[in-house]
């Protein structure tokens, strides 16, 4: 079965090149290409019907992002990032997002606040398809951080959540009770509502870090069953 959806919103619009970018984007996002896979761009082009100059094209977009290794002569590989890059990620989105729920408490609306709260209420029904849940929350997060008015820092978030949105994925599958974070959400919305710029922007740097920290726990988890050896990344 291809990794690759079959269709995607507006793909009949767009280039070749930025529509074999979106099948691969969504394919590591989604978790169907996992860290670690070789991608030849014969065999993707072939699998997406189209010629390879387009996929070539994707391939370097996608290593400028941080999703994809390019290596000479062997194709490319899905990125895998070591504990002190998740880290890395995860403390510039707590920033990052912090900033953009300070500045969204200033400026949210009612119309705003009933977004969220469907978003919300979308999680809730997604009981256990954690695919669903993931794809559901990170548009809770984008959904906020477009209410503080600041596209580039949008972009920037956006950009962060695709480097570790397999990883996400990966975790929650392995550790379902880690998607209980219903009650986190409630409060952050009650801070928005309320407008107060400083718990929400604490709320959200508590929220992304603790993410954080399930993931580098799983990662050593992992390494733990396979008889890695951890790298000193300076934690516990």
């Amino acid at each position: 079965m291809t990794p690759f959806a079959s269709q995607l919103p507006d793909s009949a619009l767009a280039s070749a090149p930025d529509e074999a970018y979106r099948h691969l984007s969504h394919a590591i996002r989604m978790g169907h290409i996992k860290p670690g896979d070789r991608l030849v761009a014969d065999e993707v082009a072939n699998l997406m019907g189209m010629s390879r100059m387009p996929v070539r094209e994707a391939f370097r977009q996608l290593a400028s992002e941080g999703l994809l290794v390019m290596r000479p002569n062997r194709g490319a590989v899905v990125r895998e990032l070591s504990e002190e890059e998740v880290i890395e990620v995860f403390e510039m989105r707590a920033v990052l997002e912090g900033l953009a729920a300070s500045m969204a408490s200033k400026r949210i609306s009612k119309r705003d606040i009933a977004d969220l709260e469907d978003l919300m209420a979308r999680m809730t029904r997604c009981g256990r398809d954690l695919s669903e849940w993931i794809t559901v929350h990170r548009q809770f997060h984008e959904r906020l951080c477009e209410v503080s008015g600041a596209p580039r820092l949008l972009q920037q978030i956006s950009a962060l959540h695709s480097v570790v949105e397999p990883l996400m994925r990966i975790w929650l599958e392995n550790d379902p009770s880690s998607a209980d974070v219903q009650a986190i959400h409630e409060q952050l919305l009650q801070d928005l509502q309320s407008g107060d710029a400083d718990r929400a922007e604490v709320e959200v740097r508590m929220h992304v870090r603790q993410t954080a920290d399930g993931i580098v726990a799983a990662m050593r988890r992992g390494r733990q069953q396979r008889g890695d050896t951890p790298p000193h990344d300076g934690r516990a």
